[in-house]
């Protein structure tokens, strides 16, 4: 709906993006989730769908059906605008998606196909860009100047955002942290895992999910899932096998966020994914970290996500800020 005079036609009545409801899909590996919001971040409606894996197109249909299943939903009726989270990034060279772990999103116009699909501008960002943006509104890192958010679960990847903006970078790789090695590695960690990237010892091959219990079965011959593993560690009864593990986690995640630390000091680290779920990392990085800084204290914060699941949908639908509209349907 076009705008009139200095506000969008919907401001009062709910009709328009002037009204402030705001839709944020995340396009996951295995499913598809849509939320609604309010212009006070407030959830209306919340829905999840299976990912058609493997089908472009039909991942397309799928955020056209849930943003129309969303938007019915607006009282009164009206518009939405629109974010999305993927995977990977935008590509600021072609304009064409990359470094997906959803690879049949790799070289598509994902920007240009689901705006024609939707009629609409729509804003696309990196899931952990989105988990960054939720938790510096109003989650975990509310209030702060700079937020770094890391995922850690089935990979490991990290979002900045800046004074409430994306830190996206020249080459939409900032926050590529899973993909650096890992800092300052033993003799016993040289030359490290092999990477679907083509390089060896990144810190997503040590630090993500599958990697904590790739690493327990290699010292203990046991296969454990990540969570059983760090339950077990905390158990008074005693698991040597699994304490070690939780020991060398913690020794490598400490070294990685001291390391982003040196670079980036940013105001507080924010944690998201199914690792973020042990109380252990909130109790033991700290201390962890403080031999690697560079510095003579290191007051940084680690916190759990607030929105936990939720985070990275809600960060897409904050993509568009309250009063933002399409540019067709600005004011003037």
């Amino acid at each position: 709906m076009a705008a009139t005079g200095s506000q969008s036609a919907g401001t009062e009545t709910g009709t328009g993006y002037g009204s402030g409801y705001r839709i944020g899909i995340d396009l996951g590996g295995t499913k598809t989730e849509g939320i609604l919001l309010d212009r006070n971040g407030n959830q209306l409606a919340r829905h999840r769908v299976p990912t058609l894996k493997g089908d472009y197109d039909g991942s397309v249909r799928t955020i056209r059906d849930l943003v129309a299943r969303l938007e019915a939903e607006i009282p009164a009726g009206g518009k939405a605008t629109v974010g999305l989270g993927i995977p990977g990034a935008i590509s600021p060279a072609t304009g064409l998606v990359k470094n997906a772990n959803s690879t049949w999103l790799i070289g598509r116009d994902f920007t240009r196909d689901l705006t024609q699909a939707l009629a609409r501008p729509v804003r696309i960002e990196n899931d952990a860009n989105c988990l960054a943006v939720s938790e510096a509104t109003d989650g975990a890192g509310a209030g702060c100047g700079v937020v770094f958010a890391a995922i850690l679960g089935t990979g490991c990847g990290a979002g900045i955002v800046v004074h409430g903006r994306v830190l996206g970078g020249r080459n939409a790789i900032a926050g590529e942290w899973g993909h650096n090695p890992l800092p300052w590695p033993t003799e016993g960690e040289r030359p490290g895992p092999a990477c679907y990237c083509g390089k060896h010892g990144c810190l997503e091959n040590y630090v993500s999910g599958p990697a904590v219990a790739a690493d327990h079965f290699a010292a203990t011959g046991e296969k454990l899932d990540t969570a059983t593993i760090l339950t077990r560690a905390v158990d008074p009864s005693g698991d040597a096998g699994c304490k070690a593990t939780a020991d060398r986690l913690v020794g490598r995640l400490a070294r990685g966020l001291a390391a982003v630390a040196n670079l980036l000091d940013p105001d507080v680290i924010v944690l998201g994914g199914g690792l973020s779920n042990a109380d252990l990392l909130y109790e033991r990085l700290p201390a962890a970290m403080q031999p690697w800084a560079f510095s003579d204290r290191l007051d940084t914060p680690v916190r759990r996500a607030r929105h936990g699941d939720s985070s990275g949908v809600r960060g897409a639908a904050w993509l568009w800020r309250p009063g933002e509209m399409p540019p067709e349907t600005s004011a003037g």
